[in-house]
């Protein structure tokens, strides 16, 4: 099969014939429908993310076609399905519990297992796939990915956001701009912080009440300031220093805090002002993912119209193109993300 190959940091990907995936008994193999590129393929990319390492095929936001099923996955040939990024094994404490996402033995495509990059992947572990609707195109659901997903869970399975709740997203991207959407489907009046205008106006037009850009200065008070007292919620959706802290200071008393941008290699260890969560006595979530069991109820949400997720994906690409397109994350990006659909070009 073709797929793209990690065989230097920050260089091209290398477009390689590969040996095709073997199905596992309790996994598929799938045809690779679309696969989202995301900022957590460029810090693999980058040689930050120590799980990747050179030789590895990226891509963890995908969606595909079953083209062979082992004998104790409950998938049929022909069956189009969306995939989480984190396949977790079932059978472990965690698991039982239903917090699939802390899984002992979870296995991550492009984080050590070969990745969507390519024509086909494999997919171990297959009960916690889900079945694409007719009514998503294979490109929309590849953005769902760890965007919509990890947005989802961020804010219904780890803050609670409540309707009429102020909430904050620092970092409009993919992830934030579907904090943004999900947000506002739940009631929520919300407030971005990005440094690209025409990210901010973006953000706007899908529904923020208020757009700050954090080349101004003091994010935190101009929150405080219109939301009359703080944030309830605040997501932060960069992994960095000065982001996660202007979510933390923006907060009012007992507000929320989720950690949803990936803090990894540099950014891995981070000086946090812990007054601040100290005096307002905040809570502070990490989140990472969202439980497979968990799809129907998001799928729900955007099949009766809840959430229109068109507006995350803004660039349809070849793979061939994703090199240019993981070279663009070292610099602020245009709204919206991209996802490969041309396995071929």
């Amino acid at each position: 099969m073709r797929a793209a190959v990690i065989r230097e940091y920050r260089a091209d990907l290398s477009l390689e014939k590969v040996a095709d995936p073997t199905c596992e008994t309790d996994g598929v193999v799938l045809r690779v429908l679309a696969c989202g590129i995301c900022r957590s393929d460029w810090h693999g990319w980058i040689g930050e993310h120590p799980r990747v390492l050179l030789g590895a095929i990226p891509g963890h936001e995908y969606c595909g076609e079953v083209v062979e099923a082992g004998p104790l996955a409950k998938w049929r040939v022909g069956e189009r399905v969306i995939a989480p990024f984190i396949l977790s094994c079932g059978d472990c404490p965690e698991c039982r519990s239903g917090q699939t996402t802390t899984c002992r033995a979870a296995r991550v495509p492009g984080f050590g297992e070969p990745g969507a990059y390519a024509e086909y992947v494999s997919a171990p572990h297959a009960h916690n796939l889900a079945l694409l609707p007719d009514s998503l195109t294979p490109a929309l659901a590849a953005g769902l990915g760890c965007r919509v997903t990890t947005a989802y869970h961020a804010l219904t399975g780890r803050a609670a956001l409540q309707a009429g709740e102020w909430l904050a997203v620092h970092g409009t991207g993919g992830i934030g701009l579907s904090v943004l959407l999900i947000g506002r489907a739940l009631g929520a009046r919300v407030i971005v912080v990005d440094v690209v205008p025409e990210r901010l106006s973006h953000a706007m037009s899908l529904g923020a009440e208020v757009a700050i850009d954090a080349r101004d200065g003091d994010v935190a008070g101009r929150i405080i300031a219109a939301s009359g007292g703080g944030a309830h919620v605040s997501v932060e959706a960069l992994g960095i220093e000065v982001t996660a802290n202007g979510s933390l200071e923006c907060l009012r008393p007992l507000g929320r805090h989720v950690q949803v941008g990936l803090p990894v290699g540099h950014t891995a260890n981070m000086q946090i002002n812990m007054n601040a969560v100290y005096m307002k006595q905040l809570a502070i979530f990490g989140t990472r993912g969202m439980p497979s069991w968990r799809y129907p109820s998001l799928l729900d949400l955007i099949e009766r119209g809840m959430v229109d997720v068109r507006p995350i994906v803004a660039r349809h690409v070849a793979l061939s193109q994703a090199s240019d397109e993981l070279r663009a994350f070292d610099a602020p990006m245009p709204p919206g993300v991209a996802v490969i659909v041309d396995f071929a070009g």
